[in-house]
């Protein structure tokens, strides 16, 4: 059976120790997306209930901008390692998704993301498909 590791215990930072936080490549090109209000409300609660916990979790700094957008979308934006912004923006899209199977797939990917910090399996990315590889166990 495979332990399953947080990024804290994987050290998802560089060679010398330094926190992800204090690496400044993982401020540039932050990912930025777009997403309606009531999906915003739905991922990360009202008045953002989860979103320090998702940060938390996901090793990320997430920024939400309000009524960004003339129809009153929400700017998403998304620093931290590579992997995890990835699979942030992956389980928004899947939440999001119209294909049941994805939305399905979002939805649990979320409660985790809610419930314990993300681990290396979490993050593993097949790059073909532009999805993430996350299963429950």
């Amino acid at each position: 059976m495979s332990e399953r590791r947080s990024l804290h215990e994987t050290g998802m930072s560089d060679p010398h120790g330094k926190a992800w936080w204090n690496i400044p490549d993982y401020f540039h090109s932050p990912l930025m997306f777009y997403m309606e209000e009531d999906q915003e409300e739905y991922i990360f609660g009202p008045e953002d209930e989860y979103l320090r916990r998702m940060e938390v979790h996901s090793n990320t700094l997430i920024q939400l901008e309000r009524g960004f957008t003339a129809s009153g979308q929400t700017r998403v934006s998304v620093v931290g390692p590579i992997q995890a912004r990835l699979w942030v923006m992956n389980m928004i899209t899947k939440v999001g998704s119209q294909n049941t199977f994805d939305q399905t797939t979002g939805k649990i990917m979320l409660l985790r993301i809610r419930s314990q910090p993300l681990s290396e399996q979490d993050l593993k990315f097949d790059p073909e498909s532009g999805s993430s590889l996350w299963f429950p166990d």
